[in-house]
């Protein structure tokens, strides 16, 4: 498994769209910053098919330390939550059967036909 960085994917996108790197970077970085800002303000950001991000608060809960056995009360912290859309379970799941070994991929009709990308280095 490879780690794609936010500069791989903005020379990425750069190529595949012809436009200069430094727009795409402004584009890219915008957007994010408008996704932590929503998540910031408690909305729901949802993505069709690619899935939906919210902001969720966990409770004060009770854990302990494991050198020390010492019970150490942790606060209530938010946390982000993704859900998987369909078309990205759809293409995880086609990489789990390939990568099983099962050539009979389930292809979803109503969805659009996902290609293999090569791997790029």
């Amino acid at each position: 498994m490879a780690t794609i960085t936010k500069k791989e994917l903005i020379d990425r996108i750069s190529e595949k769209t012809n436009n200069k790197r430094v727009v795409v970077k402004r584009i890219i970085q915008a957007f994010l910053d408008d996704i932590i800002e929503e998540l910031g303000e408690d909305n729901r950001l949802e993505f069709r098919d690619f899935g939906v991000f919210e902001s969720k608060q966990r409770a004060r809960r009770i854990a302990q330390n494991p050198k020390t056995l010492e019970r150490v009360e942790v606060p209530p912290k938010r946390t982000v939550k993704f859900k998987v859309g369909r078309l990205m379970k759809l293409r995880l799941h086609q990489q789990d059967m390939k990568d099983a070994g099962d050539t009979s991929i389930p292809q979803d009709e109503s969805a659009p036909a996902i290609e293999p990308q090569s791997p790029q280095m």
